[in-house]
This record gives C-alpha cells, structure tokens and sequence, in this order.
C-alpha cells in the first residue's frame, strides 16, 4: 500500500471526536502537532482544501503517517497538544520558549512563601499547580485565595533576623485587609505554613474549606443589609464551586504513574498504554497483538507491561490498569484498579477511550480495505445473534399491502451477503383470498414462492423474515413443514411494536440491543419489504382506477383510451379539458360522450 491509500484509510477512519493529532515524515519523525474540536473534520480538511499558504501545502507533501489522542474536552486538547509540542519540538509548529505556554500558580520556596501565577517553571524546591487551560481561571484562584488568607505579595528577604530587628513597616497591602503583615511578626511562621496547608488542599482541588469560609462571609454580609458587597462574595463562591483547581489531563497530585488499558477481538487484543508525569500526559502509545494461540487476556496484559516499560523506560511506582496481569512486574509497584470516582478512574477512562477508538480505527481500516471481511463479521454476527445453525447468506422478507380487502398484493425481498439483491426480488397478486386476510395471504404466497424454487431448483435462503407477530410466523412455519423445507430454512418473526423476534413455537421473544448490526439488518429487509410492497399496490390501485372510470364509457375502446392517455397523462387532466378540445383527438360524438360520462362520474 503506496502512503496515500495509508493516508486515506487513516483518514476514513478518523472519529468525530475532540484531540491531538500528529503528522509524520518519511523518517517517522513527528513534523506537526495540532488540536481539534473535531479530529475528522480538521484532519481531513489539510488533504481536502487548495492552501493559500505555501508552508502547509509543503507539511501536507511530507505527511507520511498520522496518529493522534481523542479527549474528552476541547480544553483537554488544548493542553494535551502543548505537552506533544514540548515533548516532541515539530518543525512545523511554533516553538514557545522557556514554557511560557500555559500559567500555573507557584507557592515559592521562601520565608513566608508568596503565591502568584508564572509561566516558568524553576526548580528551586517550590510547588507548582496546574498548568490552567485559561489565564483567567488562574487569577481568579488567586484573587480568592488572597482574599481569604490575606499572604503577602511583596519581594522583600523575611529572614528571621530582618523581622526582628523590625526593619520593615506596614504597607498599603496592609491597611486595606489584603495582607496581614507578616514582615512586622504580626503572623507568626506557624500560624502562616498552616494557612499554606489549606491552599495546598484548595490548589488540588480540594475547595470545600474555601467555599464554607465564603458562605459564612456571604451570610454576614446578608445580615449586615450589605447587598452588593454579598453578590461580589456569591459571584466568587459560584466560579469557585464550578470550577475544579487542577489540570484538564491529569491532576498534578498524581505524578510518574503508568496507565494500561486491553481490549480485543477474536484475533488481536489491543492495549493503551499512558505515561503521566509533571501534571501532563508524557507518552501515549497504542499496539496490537495477533494472537498466535488461546492466549487470556491477563497474559496479554502483562506482556504488555513489560514491553512498554522496557520502550519507554518507565520507573513509575504505580500503575492504574482495569484488572490485575497474569504477573507482576515486581512486588515494589502498585497495581491499582479504580473503583470509585476520582481522578485515577478518569485516566483509566481515558485510556479506555483511546484503546476503543483504536480498535474500532483497526476494524474501519481492514474492512475498507477488504470489503468481503466486513461481510464475513456481518453474516457471522447475524448467524451469533440469531443462532442460526449456517451463515445466512441469502435472507428473504415479505411483506402484505392492501387497503381494506382491495387489490390484495404481496412482495417478497431478497437480500444476499447483507445487501439487497434488486433483480431478485418479487411481486405477486394474491389469487386464492377474498377479503383482508393477512393469514391466508401469507400462506398462499409462501407457498407460491418456495414451491416454485423447488420446481426449478433454485437457491434456497437460510432464513426468512416474517414481517408480522406469531400468528403470521406460524402461519408461514406451516407451509415450511408441509415443503419440507424446516431442516433447510430458519425462519423469524419481526413484531413491529418493540421490535421483537420469534421463532416458531417460542413464546417468548428475542430482544436484540438497538444499537446492533442484526437488528439493523432485520429492520432494513423489513422497511424495504414494506416501500416495495407499498408501491406495488400503489401502481396496482392506480391502474385499476384507470381502468375503472375510461373502460366503462361506450364507445370507447382501447386504441381511445390508449391515445387519451398518451396525452394527458391521467383521468384528472381528461375530466378537465373541453369537449371541443378532446374532438380535436377523437371526435365531436365521442367527445361529448367522454365528458359527460366523465362529469357524470
């Protein structure tokens, strides 16, 4: 396969989903890494437009391969691309230098430490929380933290022996409620470290003691008729309780955890596997195994821990994964397996996502390229599903039309390998019923058609679509048994209320997922079987109508009719033109004849 048809196959399978994306050269090296609120959308949309710009025309020429990351927000892809960026420096993509992407909020490592938001991260012993998706989340964590716990934000050295010595004076800072002082000794060390315990908390996304500390300042401004300054402390105390102080990806708390996730089908099994360090997701890598022999999925998994772990060179302590492997990789790292809420249950979620989504990439991929392989999946899963004891290749539906007892039609569907086989498909006009009798409808065309096949031995189904409840399926069982056919044909009954499926003899019914490819298969024969059923009967009650209203006029006979119609169109348009128009056509005499009979009608 030449790299565009890799290309287009990649590109026909991509999901509708937020992500990142990555563009590959010739040399596997990642060139171009962008976000997406729809991955198929803008990826596609690179292969599809004429680039005004002459740098992506030249990206678009070197793209060799395309991988990429699905995630649940637009904002998680915001961040999860800068952390591709950094990890992989593209050519193609805006380098941004010293990591001033996006902000987080630092508690410096210092006397008295400040809190303030950077861009930069130094490894000076501080603590760093984020980075935040938006610079104005991040102020507004700080201005609530400062607002409560009133720390200092000026640069000066508090060393023990300055504050002492009584070097410094109050500030503005100070006298306005926004500091208490802690340069005269006004905050003791203690009291000021047990005040950062609590931020620490809050920054992690712990903001249930803040928000009680704003209730309570939001009803003592209520009490003291203080009304406008109460809205300013509800307005903080609402973004407060919306929002969760912690990374989009990952929450910074949890730091060098690996992150494997399995899911398989009955030849290959899949696993993601997610590095997450310094707040970020570091690495993500999905593969697939073909199994060779009858391999569990807990020996799968633990191969692929140890592979993926030897590739990245991986030191995590901990790792998060949906059931415990085969083995351990050693006894000094923790095997985790979320079951409540919480940030560990989030990431596994994520992985899930991204193995699924490559799965189901695989399948897409395989079956373009080998239509008769999604046939074979389809047929199977019908046969699965139906429990049919051969694949169903040929499938055949009927279907009853008529409108109180008149002009009594049947119609017969045929679809081969899950697609309809138009040239096979059959009309009839019931011979034998008087009246409407969808009974004895059924059994005279089943009869009808089978018996036919047999006489001139043609291909026979392996299972026929009954549109109708029991009492029809039943109905057509019987003439099965009578032809002998019961050993060679299934047969089912599609009831239209809750679309349920019966057997002959079973009273209690099948209910199929709505969401599965055999029901939509059986829905699909059954609405075709009904709109070709439909227009049968329609055709047959039109012409009927015709033929009803022109043949009952003396003096008018084929050759007449024939001619009237030819031009008109209809009976309608005839009854609308003149006498002296139609005698133009067929004569005065016969003319006047024609609209009087026509009117009289």
């Amino acid at each position: 396969m030449d790299y565009k048809q890799h290309i287009e196959t990649i590109l026909s399978a991509l999901p509708e989903k937020p992500g990142c994306y990555q563009f590959f050269d010739d040399r596997k090296t990642v060139i171009y890494v962008g976000k997406a609120k729809n991955l198929k959308r803008r990826v596609v949309s690179y292969f599809r437009k004429d680039h005004v710009e002459g740098k992506t025309r030249v990206l678009v020429k070197q793209i060799r391969d395309i991988k990429y990351i699905v995630v649940d927000t637009e904002a998680e892809a915001l961040l999860l691309e800068n952390s591709l960026i950094k990890q992989n420096r593209p050519r193609y993509n805006v380098m941004l230098k010293d990591d001033k992407t996006y902000p987080s909020i630092v508690i410096k490592n210092e006397n008295f430490p400040r809190i303030f938001k950077t861009r930069n991260i130094v490894k000076d012993g501080s603590q760093y929380f984020g980075p935040y998706g938006s610079i104005a989340t991040a102020k507004t964590m700080l201005n609530m933290i400062k607002t409560v716990y009133r720390l200092r934000t000026c640069k000066l050295p508090l060393s023990d022996e300055n504050i002492r010595k009584g070097k410094y004076r109050v500030c503005l800072e100070y006298h306005i409620k926004r500091c208490d002082a802690p340069c005269t000794g006004l905050v003791s060390e203690a009291e000021y470290e047990n005040r950062l315990k609590e931020i620490r908390e809050i920054l992690k996304g712990n903001s249930s003691k803040i928000s009680l500390v704003l209730m309570e300042q939001m009803r003592s401004l209520s009490r003291e008729m203080r009304f406008e300054e109460a809205q300013v402390i509800k307005e903080k105390y609402e973004t407060i309780e919306n929002y969760r102080a912690r990374s989009t990806v990952v929450t910074p708390a949890l730091n060098n955890i690996d992150v494997f996730s399995f899911d398989e089908n009955e030849k290959s099994a899949y696993i993601n596997y997610m590095h997450i360090g310094n707040g970020a997701v570091v690495n993500v890598y999905t593969f697939e195994y073909k199994k060779k022999l009858e391999e569990s999925k807990e020996e799968l998994l633990g191969m692929g821990i140890v592979e993926m772990r030897e590739k990245f060179h991986s030191d995590a302590k901990e790792i998060i994964l949906p059931f415990l492997p085969d083995m351990k990789v050693s006894e000094e790292i923790a095997y985790t397996i979320p079951q409540k809420k919480g940030d560990r249950l989030n990431l596994l979620e994520l992985s899930l996502q991204n193995v699924r989504q490559y799965k189901a990439d695989r399948l897409k991929q395989s079956e373009k390229f080998n239509p008769e392989q999604r046939t074979t999946r389809l047929l199977k899963t019908i046969q699965t599903d139906l429990h049919l004891p051969v694949l169903p290749m040929q499938i055949e539906c009927f279907d009853n039309s008529n409108i109180q007892g008149a002009n009594p039609v049947a119609a017969c569907v045929v679809f081969r390998k899950g697609k309809p086989s138009k040239k096979d498909y059959r009309r009839f006009h019931v011979k034998t019923v008087v009246g409407p009798d969808d009974f004895a409808t059924m059994e005279e065309i089943v009869t009808r058609r089978y018996t036919r096949l047999l006489e001139e031995e043609q291909p026979l189904p392996q299972l026929i679509v009954i549109d109708g409840g029991k009492g029809q399926l039943n109905i057509a069982y019987s003439v099965l048994q009578k032809l002998n056919l019961t050993d060679r044909i299934s047969i089912i009954g599609l009831a239209k209320r809750l679309e349920e499926i019966f057997y002959p003899g079973d009273p209690v019914p099948l209910v199929l997922d709505k969401t599965s490819e055999t029901l939509r298969v059986i829905q699909r024969l059954r609405d075709e079987a009904h709109r070709f059923g439909i227009t049968f009967h329609r055709n047959v009650r039109s012409k009927k109508q015709i033929l009803s209203e022109l043949d009952s006029i003396k003096g008018v006979g084929e050759k007449t009719k024939t001619e009237l119609l030819k031009k008109y169109r209809s009976v309608k348009r005839i009854r609308e033109v003149s006498p002296e128009e139609l005698s133009e056509l067929v004569g005065r005499k016969r003319a006047e004849i024609i609209h009087a009979s026509l009117h009289k009608q």
